[in-house]
């Protein structure tokens, strides 16, 4: 490990100063392979380099959470406003119809009710995400937990280098260990492990000082939509993060627990594909949910 004495903070980010690497649209990605830049162009709209994907992968430690109760009723339907799907393989086959035509980020690593070493150090077979048509896999990366950093970022590399294997891109999803501060600090240090293991992307929670979150971290950051928000201060949050740097968002319980979660979903994609202000995203969720 480097020798932290003489430590000097980071202060130089760039702000505004685009890579001179990149001649593709999603960050980072210029020089993967085919497939892999096939399947990240899935996730990520050509035209904007955003994405907007829905995270429903809650049941695999909550169990049936408000809003996820029954999938083929609540979830289906906001399918396909969706750039993305965040789930399980169990949901993915069960409940989720094969003809959405829609990516999948599979969620690779394992859940239980009662946070063991299982959830945290063992990954599905990389065949099986291939027999799901994953376009990327979502693994869990604990910085400042103790032994379960160590067990997390080898399970990090474990399915990146699987990823490699075959063209699929891994998603580190950054957890708050006990020991860390929700903060720019400690965020941009998870994802930078993430990065600096092979992450094709990030997905960490919004901050003050978030973009040097994103400008410090080399592939795009995507950002957890966290606990239920009222409506008007979910969209403030994804206008906030996409003007900062982040790539998209991976909203969850702030689109199927809304009062109205079709209208919501759209109102979180104009918002980051189009530019939307977050009073002219709350105006098209009002008129949506008409």
């Amino acid at each position: 490990m480097p020798d932290m004495d003489g430590f000097r903070e980071a202060n130089n980010y760039g702000f505004g100063q685009t890579s001179q690497f990149d001649n593709f649209h999603v960050k980072g990605a210029s020089n993967l392979p085919w497939g892999m830049k096939d399947r990240l162009s899935r996730i990520f709209n050509p035209k904007t380099g955003r994405a907007v994907m829905l995270a429903f992968d809650h049941g695999f430690i909550m169990g049936p959470t408000s809003g996820l109760e029954r999938i083929d009723l609540n979830i289906v339907p906001l399918v396909q406003y969706a750039d993305c799907i965040m789930c399980t393989r169990g949901i993915l086959q069960t409940s989720i119809p094969a003809n959405i035509n829609k990516p999948v980020c599979l969620r690779s690593d394992a859940g239980s009710t009662i946070l063991t070493e299982l959830n945290r150090n063992v990954l599905i077979d990389i065949e099986d995400a291939i027999r799901c048509n994953a376009s990327a896999l979502a693994v869990m990366f604990s910085a400042g937990d103790g032994d379960q950093e160590a067990i997390t970022a080898a399970n990090l590399v474990e399915a990146v280098d699987m990823g490699n294997r075959y063209g699929i891109p891994v998603m580190g999803v950054t957890a708050v260990g006990k020991q860390m501060a929700r903060d720019s600090r400690y965020f941009a240090l998870a994802s930078r492990v993430c990065a600096e293991n092979g992450a094709s992307i990030v997905k960490t929670y919004y901050c003050d000082g978030f973009e040097k979150v994103a400008a410090s971290c080399p592939v795009p950051v995507v950002i957890a939509g966290g606990k239920k928000l009222p409506e008007k201060e979910a969209l403030e949050l994804c206008y906030n993060a996409v003007n900062d740097g982040a790539a998209g968002v991976d909203m969850g319980r702030n689109v199927f627990q809304s009062e109205s979660p079709a209208a919501m979903i759209q109102a979180v994609h104009a918002v980051v594909h189009e530019g939307l202000t977050p009073e002219q995203g709350f105006e098209m969720f009002k008129d949506l949910s008409k």
